[in-house]
């Protein structure tokens, strides 16, 4: 007996409930892992529920072996919430967002990579942020990575040892027409069970600007991101491979005749990754 078309749609969607019914299961299962996770963490005295380091390899993994008709849009955001929400799971936790630069894409960006599960609180200005991340018992701070905020060299926030520091920067892979594409830093806490990251990030404090520091920061095989006046002086935000070191930064300035300047480590993230828009699928990594 043929089949008739109505036979097979019939067929095509109980495979589709199958493979639903599948992925509910797996999702349960992760579950349980997580249970048991938050046990063994708890018999060794707690640590930190988040992994930005570990976050991009696995996010860069799936990008390279997506292949069909779901749009890369829907994949990443499901694995994000999936990702946040097992992470919230473990330990509560809001998301703090700096909305002065406008409210939308940062509204945008915090949903995307965190979902709806996640508390979302928006504040105007960086140093509102970070003082929320301060007084928090675990929060995240989001923060726009180039500008957006008068809070003029915000950055100098982070310095100290107790001070809260940059972890990731999102997105994890960059590509054109990304949803939520607003580039962010992500502030946290300070945590010793951090993993170590590509990408160090450093606050300058220069006693006066000089025209050589920005082929001081060059030779150092590092990126200016912000610039702004401070009290007695000019403060940087510089980005550089993890490897270069604060030494090395303050040797290439004193060589340029900048004296006086301090260097200090706020933080880090993975190496930005970028698709290809004439090859999709080919990443070129970045600072």
């Amino acid at each position: 007996m043929l089949k008739t078309p109505t036979d097979t749609l019939c067929e095509l969607r109980g495979e589709i409930d199958r493979i639903d019914l599948a992925m509910h299961k797996l999702l349960m299962q992760r579950g349980e892992i997580i249970d048991r996770l938050i046990e063994v963490k708890r018999a060794q005295g707690g640590g930190c529920a988040f992994r930005p380091d570990r976050e991009a390899q696995m996010m860069r993994a799936l990008v390279e072996r997506h292949k069909g008709l779901l749009p890369l849009d829907a994949v990443e955001g499901i694995w994000r919430i999936i990702v946040s929400t097992f992470t919230y799971v473990q330990a509560h936790y809001s998301v703090h967002a700096d909305d002065s630069g406008g409210d939308a894409q940062m509204r945008d960006s915090a949903r995307f990579h965190f979902g709806f599960t996640v508390p979302y609180v928006p504040h105007h200005g960086a140093l509102a942020v970070i003082d929320a991340v301060e007084r928090s018992a675990g929060d995240l701070g989001v923060l726009r990575s180039l500008g957006g905020s008068g809070d003029g060299a915000w950055w100098l926030r982070l310095v100290g040892e107790k001070a809260p520091k940059i972890i990731a920067r999102l997105p994890f892979v960059e590509r054109p027409d990304h949803p939520a594409g607003l580039p962010v830093f992500v502030v946290a806490k300070p945590a010793a069970e951090l993993g170590p990251q590509d990408i160090a990030l450093y606050s300058l404090s220069l006693p006066r600007w000089a025209h050589g520091v920005p082929a001081a920061i060059a030779a150092a095989q590092g990126e200016i991101l912000a610039s702004a006046p401070k009290s007695g002086g000019h403060a940087l935000l510089v980005a550089a491979p993890s490897q270069i070191g604060e030494d090395r930064i303050d040797d290439e300035l004193q060589k340029a005749g900048v004296a006086g300047a301090s260097v200090d480590a706020i933080g880090g993230h993975a190496s930005r990754f970028e698709m290809n828009e004439a090859r999709a699928g080919v990443f070129a990594p970045r600072i």
